[in-house]
């Protein structure tokens, strides 16, 4: 393929916190994978799966919409995490841990970008430029610069191609991420302990504005317990906070220090009984390893109950995950692999926030909003539908990507308006 490249050397562009590292390194790579069957096969795959992901991306908004609107401890529990919960940028977002927020979210952007330079590439498409985004002075992905007169000179399934390309190739690490967990978590196995289980609660978080904030319960607390009467477990702990509901009542744990604490708060009079009291993420301190890894590998399995699968969606740094994923910090101590002994932890990790953030970035860019793939692709269909009438077309596009952005911001603001 005969491409004509603007840059034949590294060069900066400054774009303050942004710099762009332009390097000729990609555009030689996009060729060479260009020229290849497999390349060619990949994009006659990806022209028609634009629609799917966007479909399954508004399912996931359109489930997200009815489950806060509908339960009250769903509200409650994206309060406490606050709103940033909703941005993948790690160090901002409570449960998206630094390290592996970081190289996860590069290897994302690489991915996604490297999909439509090699599409285009094959269907002859020039590329501007490419190369490494920093922010500061860390890197955070890369760019590719798609000649946009060529782009839009190019006929509608390989525009779809083009643009469906970054998307896919994200839900293609996905399913890859997954193969890897499941053949990880398939050779974990409980190690087997002696000592006498605990009983009692243990606090996994604590959120803002909350009762349990109020008078220092904190988390990694051991609960032991409610009005004077002993909790064991997370039944007990629920029963007696509910049976107290308006009284006041002392409230003892054990904080990580091994200190005795007892406080006393007054219960509200009333609550929803889908509801938490305290505003804490629990589980009992023991939580069954065997149990925990059953449950796990279960969410594997496509003949499972669909709400299984959510397991594999739990942050394994934040509330039901800690007790429920099996490369937690609080399970991981509880496992063996067969392969990899003690140490499958940071991998499993990897595997997941690399899993996570692709997801994300796919579902989100398939989406009819603007200048996202998804809005790009959706204006060329309208455009392909309604032919030159152009002010038609923008309005008509503009209206959808305005629909949509409406739609997410009313997912995500909605816990603060309903309560």
């Amino acid at each position: 393929m005969d491409q004509q490249e603007s840059k034949n050397k590294i060069w900066l562009e400054k774009k303050f916190p942004v710099i762009l590292i332009h390097t000729p390194f990609g555009l030689h790579f996009f060729d060479r994978v260009a020229d290849t069957k497999a390349a060619r096969v990949y994009t006659r795959f990806s022209t028609y799966l634009m629609p799917i992901i966007t479909a399954l991306g508004i399912f996931l908004i359109v489930s997200s919409l009815f489950l806060v609107s509908s339960s009250g401890a769903a509200r409650a529990g994206q309060r406490d995490i606050g709103i940033q919960a909703n941005l993948l940028i790690p160090g901002l977002n409570p449960y998206l841990p630094l390290t592996y927020g970081w190289i996860a979210l590069v290897i994302t952007i690489v991915i996604h970008e490297a999909g439509h330079g090699v599409v285009a590439r094959v269907y002859n498409v020039k590329v501007d430029s490419t190369g490494i985004l920093l922010f500061l002075v860390f890197p955070v992905g890369a760019f590719v610069n798609i000649a946009q007169e060529e782009l839009l000179k190019t006929p509608l399934k390989q525009k779809s191609a083009i643009l469906t390309a970054g998307p896919l190739n994200n839900m293609i690490l996905v399913a890859v991420c997954l193969i890897g967990l499941y053949f990880l978590v398939s050779t974990l196995t409980p190690i087997s302990t002696h000592s006498a289980p605990q009983n009692g609660v243990l606090v996994m978080d604590v959120g803002d504005h909350t009762l349990a904030g109020s008078i220092g319960l904190s988390k990694g607390s051991i609960i032991e317990s409610v009005a004077g009467q002993k909790t064991q477990n997370l039944e007990d702990l629920g029963k007696f906070l509910r049976s107290n509901l308006g009284n006041r009542v002392g409230i003892m744990w054990k904080d990580q220090t091994g200190h005795q604490i007892i406080r006393f708060v007054t219960l509200p009079k009333h609550v929803e009984a889908n509801q938490g009291i305290l505003g804490i993420s629990i589980t009992n301190v023991t939580p069954d390893p065997a149990q925990a890894l059953r449950l796990y590998k279960s969410a594997f399995d496509l003949r499972s109950d669909p709400r299984i699968h959510l397991v594999l969606l739990f942050p394994p740094t934040i509330g039901a995950g800690l007790a429920s994923v099996p490369y937690s910090t609080l399970m991981a101590p509880k496992y063996q692999s067969s392969v990899l002994g003690s140490d499958f932890a940071p991998v499993a990790n990897m595997l997941y926030w690399i899993m996570f953030i692709n997801f994300n970035v796919a579902i989100f860019n398939a989406l009819p909003i603007g200048p996202l793939d998804g809005g790009q692709f959706y204006k060329y269909l309208i455009e392909n539908r309604l032919g030159s009438k152009k002010n038609k077309v923008e309005n008509v596009s503009r209206l959808v990507s305005y629909a949509m952005i409406a739609m997410v911001a009313i997912v995500i603001i909605s816990p603060y308006l309903i309560r």
